[in-house]
């Protein structure tokens, strides 16, 4: 191979790698934007009065398997009960 087709070679190469840093840095700069918006729809729940807190919780639960949920309480309830909190 010459020096001419290694050159050419390293320049596509280059210019794909460009290409995909180029990619995850738009893409992080959606995912700042989207965090942010989030943010302000949090603000907006808190401002007409609804626990951000506990909408947190909600969100993290609708991702979660119902079986799953469904266990966790049932062990939450046995060590409360255990604890004589319930």
């Amino acid at each position: 191979m010459d020096d001419s087709a290694i050159e050419a070679n390293y320049r596509v190469t280059a210019d794909e790698l460009r290409q995909f840093i180029e990619r995850i840095e738009r893409l992080d700069a959606e995912k700042k934007d989207i965090a942010e918006q989030q943010k302000e729809v949090m603000a907006e729940a808190k401002g007409r009065g609804y626990d951000t807190k506990v909408m947190r919780k909600v969100i993290a639960l609708r991702k979660r398997e119902p079986d799953d949920i469904a266990e966790e309480e049932a062990v939450l309830d046995m060590y409360k009960q255990a604890l004589g909190m319930s």
